[in-house]
């Protein structure tokens, strides 16, 4: 690439041009090639005069127009793809004053708060594709809005995901692998002529306190329920594609049309849980990726050479890129049982080690790796609208950036076998510790010991069930639908009566009003059945509304069901840890392959 559409003439790296202030802590751009350290007062004062120019320059470019590439079912069908390039349009828009038409201007000049210059937080979980969040704090703003912007492809998934890039609650984003031949030198590797199936799949759970975050990887050979779904086209219309009732999970994307909204759809089918948001990347994202870090270091408990991918090798530590991380990424015949399955641990160890490169002083400190680092990973990217720009995807980064990597578990969704199957070679559900591991998702509760939140949370609930409890049979309640699932409440009055034995529960039909909580209001001399049905539902404490007065005579209890609520027999609160056989793996520890 030429050092014009790197975004600087004279053949200089945008990267190099920042300089750490000795004085200060923080990267400084240098404009002026001839001064020598950053904290020159000279050259300081030379910069600013350049950089008020440039930013009027870098304004008039981004109110021509920037932002991410949107692209269609109907483009990647066409092989079509139109591309907006901000970055050229600033510099023809600017000719006449070279600071602004050669260089960027120094929005990273601004210096950031007192005892934040030196925070080594960026949580880069995917592999990479959020690593621009570092660029953006440490090398400057400009580099990213302005330059990086331009590399992101975009697609509208409508009402699959968020219109917010983030929220207060709980953020949910799913991570998508696909198999489809892109780039030079893949043809080994996914199917041949596939549309770009969802090879690789994780949904990454970021908790509503930012404290911890759990990434549960989805085998792409899962047999379940594809929802229909509605894709948006070229001209603005929606296409509905119909749903499947028994398919691979793999086939919720590329097959018949459908986009990542149709497997964020998907995931929320199974689990309860929505996707806020997608990233998605190809085969070839892995090799430029790694290639830009400068490698992931691995470990091999055994010596290894797969002459399907081509992978070669040694027991013990190697370093990785490129080429090779694919190989390692797409290798399954000789690890454990040779199933997906068990790549799928490969994959979670590798994602670890990635997180904990970005996060070494070795990639922090070098500006110039972090550029490289954040162009490779925006080139790469793929995402919903809503996130489709860089200021938006650095608003998201940072908040995810609040994990501390201790606290960042590595899952797989709980599967066994298809019953289905004569000789299985696919997997369906587990019966019941899929729910269970979906109940923890879907109620914010971690998989990691953050102890004061663990321990708070074990005592509320314990305090909640307390005292005696009613038998099922005397538990009078009467349910309201206040939630977003139609029938609701015909549904759980039912699962109350068939499957708990609640013969004295009632059926009210929708609530005065929608509810984002789910509430149990009872009396005091009611409290042994709202400690029995909280018990069957999983109700968390908060949702219990104990009134002053007395209940008389037949008078029932009122269970109102939430947005929280995710279906009869699913617990709202989730276990207080995970279901037993379920492995899992720690973002900060690493582990050799086997």
């Amino acid at each position: 690439m030429d050092a014009h559409s790197r975004g600087r003439a004279d053949g200089i790296d945008p990267a190099d041009q920042w300089v750490l202030n000795p004085q200060t802590g923080n990267y400084e751009l240098r404009l002026d090639h001839s001064t020598g350290e950053s904290g020159d007062t000279s050259g300081a004062a030379a910069g600013s005069s350049r950089t008020a120019t440039a930013e009027e320059g870098g304004r008039r470019a981004a109110a021509r127009g920037s932002g991410a590439r949107t692209r269609t079912r109907e483009d990647d069908a066409a092989g079509k793809r139109r591309e907006v390039v901000p970055g050229q349009r600033s510099r023809r828009g600017s000719q006449g004053t070279r600071g602004a038409s050669a260089e960027p201007p120094a929005a990273g000049r601004r210096k950031r708060k007192p005892g934040k210059s030196r925070k080594k937080k960026a949580l880069l979980w995917t592999g990479g594709v959020l690593a621009f969040v570092v660029v953006g704090t440490s090398v400057g703003a400009y580099v990213v809005y302005q330059k990086l912007n331009g590399n992101i492809d975009a697609i509208d998934v409508g009402d699959a995901g968020s219109k917010s890039v983030v929220t207060d609650g709980p953020i949910n984003i799913l991570v998508i692998g696909t198999d489809k031949r892109t780039g030079k030198g893949n043809e080994g590797y996914g199917d041949k002529g596939s549309m770009g199936h969802a090879d690789t799949n994780i949904l990454f759970h970021v908790s509503e306190d930012r404290t911890n975050a759990t990434a549960m990887s989805i085998p792409r050979d899962l047999v379940t329920e594809i929802p229909e779904c509605r894709t948006k086209q070229q001209d603005g219309s929606t296409t509905a594609i119909p749903g499947t009732a028994s398919a691979r999970f793999n086939t919720s994307l590329g097959q018949n049309g459908r986009d990542p909204g149709c497997t964020m759809k998907t995931v929320e089918s199974i689990t309860g849980v929505k996707p806020d948001h997608f990233m998605m990347v190809d085969f070839n994202a892995v090799k430029e990726l790694t290639t830009a870090v400068g490698g992931v270091k691995v470990c091999m408990s055994k010596p290894i050479n797969d002459p399907k991918s081509h992978l070669k090798l040694p027991q013990g530590e190697s370093t990785v890129q490129g080429e090779k991380a694919l190989g390692l990424l797409r290798t399954r015949d000789s690890f454990g049982n040779r199933s997906d399955l068990d790549r799928i641990k490969v994959q979670q160890q590798f994602l670890g080690s990635m997180i904990r490169e970005m996060k070494s002083s070795d990639t922090l400190t070098n500006p110039k790796k972090l550029y490289k680092l954040a162009d490779a990973a925006t080139n790469a990217l793929t995402v919903d609208s809503a996130i489709a720009d860089a200021k938006k995807l650095m608003t998201l980064a940072q908040e995810i950036s609040k994990v501390d990597t201790k606290n960042i578990t590595f899952v797989t969704m709980p599967v066994i076998d298809n019953p289905a199957e004569p000789k299985p070679v696919t997997v369906v559900v587990h019966p019941t510790k899929g729910d269970q591991l979906f109940a923890m998702l879907r109620s914010d509760t971690s998989l990691t010991e953050v102890k004061q939140k663990e321990k708070a949370a074990k005592s509320k609930q314990a305090a909640l069930l307390k005292g005696p409890k009613a038998d099922h049979a005397d538990v009078r309640v009467d349910v309201l639908n206040g939630g977003e699932i139609p029938g609701a409440a015909g549904s759980t009055v039912t699962w109350l009566q068939n499957e708990q034995g609640v013969l004295k529960s009632t059926n009210k039909a929708n609530a005065p009003a929608k509810a984002e909580k789910t509430t149990l209001e009872y009396a005091p001399n009611q409290a042994d059945q709202a400690r029995a049905l909280a018990e069957m539902m999983g109700l968390p404490a908060t949702a219990m509304k104990q009134g002053t007065a007395d209940a008389e005579g037949l008078e029932a209890m009122v269970l109102t069901l939430g947005a929280d609520f995710k279906g009869a027999g699913q617990l709202i609160t989730g276990p207080a840890k995970a279901p037993e056989g379920v492995e899992q793996a720690r973002a900060d520890k690493a582990v050799c392959a086997k």
